[in-house]
Formats: structure tokens, C-alpha cells, sequence
């Protein structure tokens, strides 16, 4: 087994435990005073995290492309409106070979194959 060296003197003893009061107290004076050390604090935010600009600028792509095909039914829109929204029902169409107008696709057949 180990053996712990005894001590040969008293004097040496009662110094070596005062010693080791003084540390002791002077350590429970530390522990008492101790601070927090948690940082509580909100964490640091960065700007281009939050701020997406390729994100803002697809959505402003988008808008646009939106507004412009919004801006082209109008304009449809309002043409038909000006025009009354007339439609022709009728099938005159020019044969393109012949110059010949045809009323029907019965009657274009017949001069197709003549």
C-alpha cells in the first residue's frame, strides 16, 4: 500500500492547515460572488438572411408578366366592347388557288375536286 509522509513537525502542520483554510475560505468567497456566465442576449440577425432579393425580384418578375397580360385582356376587352361583340357566323372564306368565295364546306369540297 501507499504510505503518506507524516508531518515530521507541528509547526509545519498547523501552518500547512491554515493554508488550506485560507484557500478554502477564499474559494467559497469565490463561489458566493460568482456571476452568471449565460449569454441571454437574442443572437446577432443579418440582414441577408431576412432581406431575400432574388425572392423579391422573381416576385416583381412575376407582377410585371402579370400586369401585362392583364393589360392585354383589357385592351381585348375593350375592343369587343367597341365593336359590340359582333361575331360572324357565317363560313365565307376565299379559296386561295381558284380566288373563288365559298359559302360552305359542302360547296368547297365540290370545287376542291373539280
Amino acid at each position: 500500500m501507499h504510505r503518506i509522509p507524516l508531518l515530521t513537525s507541528s509547526c509545519a502542520n498547523g501552518n500547512l492547515q491554515r493554508a488550506w483554510e485560507k484557500a478554502y475560505q477564499d474559494h467559497r468567497k469565490k463561489v458566493q460572488n460568482a456571476q452568471p456566465l449565460v449569454d441571454t442576449c437574442a443572437p446577432l440577425t443579418f440582414s441577408h438572411l431576412h432581406l431575400k432579393l432574388k425572392k423579391l425580384k422573381l416576385e416583381e418578375e412575376r407582377l410585371s408578366v402579370i400586369d401585362r397580360d392583364n393589360r392585354l385582356l383589357l385592351e381585348k376587352v375593350a375592343s369587343v366592347m367597341r365593336t359590340r361583340g359582333q361575331t360572324d357566323s357565317r363560313s365565307n372564306f376565299t379559296h386561295r388557288s381558284a380566288g373563288v368565295q365559298i359559302h360552305s364546306l359542302m360547296h368547297a369540297r365540290q370545287v376542291f375536286y373539280h
